[in-house]
């Protein structure tokens, strides 16, 4: 959409952006039906188009509680492509129907605590290191499974799911716990037993995990998509118990999203 010899794409990952905005249905009645009628077949189009780019994902959300009515999650490439849509979205449903309560704006990133080939063969058993047929076949499966993890980490496939949970996170620098003040290694085998717990919920949760440092006002933004809200709380949940949540995180705001098609949306909005 913009440019190429003006494109801002990363080196690596997509931009990923989470918009809130409240309605303002006293603002939105003032206008005639036919003027509403013609706004939502703007924001209709605009998600149509977005939703054509390459490189780029645009859901839309029906937020839960009164902390905001609509959301999006859009991930993008080009950060032209992020500002301009962002300022679309914005002014999709007149000039001051929409307005925004929260945004965050991250990329996606693969883990600098990912397993490597040196840790996984030392994980192996001795009659597999041995055999270098075994060892070989082993190795093949480990760096399938890695290319696979970097793909859905760095160049994700947002799932269909319904409940989306957005929060953004960082580590704690203080006096008493500072995460960076900890030897990689320690962080890494931390990490390790945190990964440990998220793996528990495969199926269920689905974990995207994205970088803000430098970027927003957090360090990370946490995006989990699930089929029921149980299973929000209890990956939460039982996070919080993990040394990684317990001793070293602080949470931002938790926002609750339903995917919704926008026919569904907009009467789900009244609008």
């Amino acid at each position: 959409m913009t440019d190429k010899n003006t494109t801002l794409v990363p080196e690596e990952g997509w931009h990923c952006l989470h918009l809130f905005y409240h309605i303002e249905y006293g603002q939105w009645q003032l206008l005639g039906r036919d003027e509403q009628n013609a706004a939502k077949t703007n924001l209709a189009k605009i998600v149509q188009e977005v939703r054509a780019m390459d490189s780029t994902q645009l859901l839309t959300l029906s937020v839960v509680t009164p902390k905001a009515d609509l959301g999006f999650m859009l991930i993008t490439a080009d950060l032209h492509d992020a500002n301009r849509v962002e300022k679309q979205l914005s002014l999709s449903l007149g000039a001051d129907v929409l307005t925004p309560v929260y945004s965050y704006l991250s990329l996606t990133e693969e883990s600098e605590y990912i397993t490597t080939e040196e840790e996984y063969t030392a994980s192996l058993d001795e009659e597999t290191k041995r055999d270098p047929a075994k060892l070989e076949q082993a190795l093949a499966t480990f760096r399938e499974r890695i290319k696979h993890y970097r793909q859905e980490r760095v160049y994700p496939t947002l799932p269909d799911w319904p409940v989306v949970c957005f929060y953004n996170m960082s580590k704690r620098r203080g006096e008493q716990r500072n995460w960076y003040a900890l030897p990689c290694d320690e962080r890494r085998k931390l990490m390790k037993g945190h990964a440990t717990v998220g793996r528990q919920y495969a199926g269920k949760v689905k974990q995207l995990i994205t970088g803000s440092t430098g970027l927003d006002d957090a360090e990370w933004g946490v995006t989990l998509f699930a089929r029921d809200t149980f299973q929000i709380k209890a990956i939460v949940y039982e996070m919080r118990f993990d040394p990684v949540s317990a001793e070293y995180a602080d949470f931002g705001e938790f926002f609750i999203g339903i995917q919704l098609p926008l026919d569904e949306l907009f009467r789900r909005l009244q609008l």
